[in-house]
């Protein structure tokens, strides 16, 4: 153990001499220990050491990140993949993520580098970010892959404002674990819109997140009176949360406390990282999700789409008064079916910012 930290502690200050360290916002000194205030878990993190996320290394009573503009993965993104349903449905965004997570979750779809600590340094600069979505022809930005609030928040606050000042628009795809003094920050920096990811019920997803599902209802609402577009995504595993009291609950939640008209994605699960370890099976059945989708419309959702299931009818998007179809999709494939926020066929004003 104590061989460890020592590389840990050699490979962090080796970071300090790059490009992809500075010093980190939303912290205070605590004589021989920092307190991180980025994420609720406000880690307490000791001299040499960095927090649980493997992104933030405490350095002479000083906080910096390690991650900044430290590129794990990029690509040129429909907004489709996300997912970003009602936000810009037929648009792009240059996405980046990097090292790291505060969550625990066994089943980690992008585990390759959200569950590894950073050691080296990738770097690309806000100016050169924002360059891109031209080159590419793309329309905006997008912070996602891994947890970006751990890894590239103060990256990301430095970049949406100058994509913003090119019109182009600024995404999180995020499981909103942050405290309110960070999701105050990312608004006033220009955040346009987050998909939030509600993995599951309170009393029994907390052993899976190590996480307090409550903070992140907290955040979504927060995001919603500040005006942030916001998406809400599931993902259905069987034994975790696919039985109907916990389904219902989430729909509930969503149409009672964000609105009927936020979207709720129920998608599929495939088993990945340590998923198998936990007894989790390799992948969740389609008619459970078509159970969610139900759930979602016997609440009063306005807007639910079944996910990862390529081809399903419940991936376009249809008027919630009339049926009429608004947006034809075919996993990453988009059609948009009309351009105004009335539905062509009865009037009804539909929740979609083109």
């Amino acid at each position: 153990m104590k061989a460890n930290k020592e590389y840990w502690r050699k490979i962090s200050i080796k970071l300090l001499e790059t490009p992809c360290a500075k010093i980190a916002k939303l912290w205070e000194s605590k004589g021989k220990y920092v307190i991180c205030n980025l994420c609720e878990r406000r880690c307490k993190i000791p001299e040499g050491m960095r927090g649980m996320c493997g992104a933030r290394f405490n350095y002479g009573g000083e906080l910096y990140t390690l991650t900044y503009g430290n590129i794990s993965a990029i690509s040129n993104n429909p907004m489709s993949k996300k997912p970003f349903f009602n936000f810009k449905p037929d648009k792009y965004a240059i996405t980046v993520g990097s090292w790291g997570c505060n969550f625990i979750c066994p089943w980690c779809q992008n585990w390759e580098i959200s569950k590894f600590w950073v050691e080296s340094c990738h770097y690309l600069s806000p100016e050169k970010m924002v360059e891109l979505i031209g080159i590419y022809r793309s329309d905006g930005t997008s912070f996602s892959f891994n947890e970006p609030l751990v890894t590239l928040f103060e990256y990301s606050l430095d970049v949406m404002p100058l994509a913003r000042r090119k019109g182009y628009f600024n995404t999180y795809v995020s499981n909103a674990y942050m405290t309110p003094e960070a999701l105050d920050l990312l608004v006033k920096n220009g955040l346009d819109a987050i998909n939030i990811d509600i993995k599951g019920c309170k009393g029994s997803i907390e052993r899976w997140t190590g996480a307090n599902i409550e903070v992140v209802w907290r955040n979504a609402k927060l995001f919603i009176e500040k005006g942030v577009h916001v998406e809400i995504t599931t993902l259905v595993i069987p034994k975790v949360n696919d039985d109907e009291a916990c389904l219902r609950s989430i729909a509930r939640r969503i149409k009672e406390e964000l609105g009927k008209n936020v979207p709720w994605h129920v998608t599929r699960y495939f088993a990945a990282y340590k998923a198998r370890e936990y007894g989790l099976p390799s992948a969740t059945p389609v008619k459970t999700l078509e159970k969610a989708y139900r759930i979602g419309k016997e609440e009063g959702l306005e807007y639910v789409y079944i996910g990862n299931v390529p081809g399903h009818e419940y991936e376009s998007t249809y008027c919630p008064n009339c049926g009429r179809l608004i947006i034809w999709r075919f996993g990453l494939y988009t059609d948009v079916k009309v351009r105004s926020n009335r539905c062509p066929n009865c009037g009804y004003e539909l929740a979609i910012k083109f």
